[in-house]
């Protein structure tokens, strides 16, 4: 199915479409991973949700700086109070604990 009937398909909620209609077909996984956590970010997921998505990114072949990226993107387009929310539970996803006293800016 080309890209202008799988549009169709998704405009029109046509189900018939099946799971090949709703899943990325030319982006890789590294890309739809981050795409996937910067809707998380827009819609202010739950904490184990951006652990997963997280642990996806990195699994693609995500840098953690790709993936910090990611939130400093999103803020012209969610805000920043969106961002900062989400930033804490990214920064969990990434193994790092933000309210870690031992934790300073730039290391």
């Amino acid at each position: 199915m080309d890209y202008t009937d799988r549009l169709l398909h998704l405009a029109l909620n046509d189900t018939s479409a099946g799971e090949h209609g709703f899943e990325p077909e030319v982006l890789d996984a590294k890309v739809v991973a981050l795409v996937r956590l910067a809707a998380l970010i827009a819609i202010g997921g739950a904490v184990p949700t951006y652990g997963a998505e997280v642990d996806n990114a990195v699994s693609a072949g995500a840098t953690t700086a790709e993936i910090v990226d990611v939130l400093a993107a999103a803020i012209p387009i969610v805000g920043l109070p969106s961002v900062v929310a989400a930033a804490p539970k990214v920064a969990l996803g990434l193994g790092y604990d933000p309210f870690d006293p031992e934790l300073t800016a730039g290391s």
